[in-house]
């Protein structure tokens, strides 16, 4: 167990173990984003020895390598889920748990976790930030603007994020980026709005030099199980947006669960879903593909379990 201390952040003990002297996991609050009054709070899991591979070298090897997860719905710090009675039962899902979790998952990479700004009644996570979102979270997509959105907010919490905790900035404030800067997107449920919208935004936000080479840094983008309460655009659809995400060469990774594809309430979700991959397909991108439980009846608990599973 270690305690970490990062300043203007609170701290608490947390399941990850140090290195002497070396603390991992950072908690950062009111982190600003692309506006000063744009904040989020942060978690930063470091690298650590044990997660590295046979003959790796942390330094050089994971200084670049970036995840940025969004988490779902019901999803929050662990003493805010604590001190929740309807949430006792996710609580291995809190955002503690979830970024060691993950830093398993993508071992030699700075993984962080961007908590929604907004909760609706402390459950509906709305990532208004990122994307124009009503209180429950359901989203409004718009096109890339120099004014802001989703990666123009992302690049500026990762710059002040670094800032924090004293990490060698690889982003460069005229918007360039470090040779081998390396950038993996994670969304899980609610979280992937926030993907859909970097979809919105990829052909603009490349054609902009203050944010291209930014743009161009990611390499995977993983779509988790997504969903959101709007009736339609769970999925991105666009055969103009998904052409130029199958020309970037980002790798694409769409996992889910019968709980989100398999709704006959919900019934769009699939369509869109069979709809993304099967364009995708058709236009080459590099998908790689995966319905988890599937001889198993929808459930939240495997809704859930895809974090540990993909």
């Amino acid at each position: 167990m270690t305690t970490t201390v990062t300043p203007g952040s609170s701290s608490r003990p947390v399941g990850v173990s140090n290195s002497p002297g070396k603390q991992r996991l950072h908690k950062l609050l009111a982190v600003p984003g692309f506006k000063a009054n744009m904040i989020n709070d942060l978690l930063l899991l470091r690298p650590g020895d044990e997660h590295e591979p046979q003959g790796s070298n942390n330094s050089s090897s994971s200084s670049c390598k970036h995840v940025v997860f969004f988490h779902g719905d019901i999803q929050d710090f662990h003493e805010e889920m604590a001190s929740q009675p309807d949430c006792a039962q996710w609580m291995a899902w809190n955002l503690e748990q979830v970024v060691v979790t993950l830093g398993r998952r993508f071992p030699g990479h700075y993984v962080w976790v961007v908590r929604a700004s907004r909760r609706y009644l402390r459950k509906f996570s709305s990532y208004c930030n990122f994307v124009e979102s009503n209180m429950f979270g359901a989203p409004e997509h718009a096109p890339y603007s120099p004014d802001g959105g989703a990666l123009s907010h992302l690049r500026s919490l990762l710059i002040h994020g670094m800032e924090r905790v004293g990490l060698q900035n690889h982003l460069q404030p005229q918007g360039g980026a470090t040779a081998g800067f390396s950038l993996t997107l994670v969304g899980f449920s609610k979280g992937c709005v926030v993907l859909n919208q970097v979809l919105y935004e990829l052909d603009g936000a490349k054609a902009d030099p203050s944010l291209g080479d930014f743009a161009g840094s990611i390499s995977d983008i993983f779509w988790l199980d997504g969903g959101h309460p709007g009736g339609s655009e769970t999925w991105v659809t666009d055969q103009k947006l998904l052409g130029h995400l199958a020309a970037s060469g980002i790798r694409v990774h769409a996992h889910v669960t019968p709980y989100e594809v398999r709704d006959p309430m919900r019934a769009w979700v699939g369509r869109e879903h069979e709809s993304f991959v099967k364009t995708l397909e058709e236009l080459g991108a590099c998908l790689h593909r995966k319905v988890h439980f599937e001889d198993q009846p929808p459930s939240i608990e495997n809704h859930f379990k895809v974090i540990q599973e993909f």
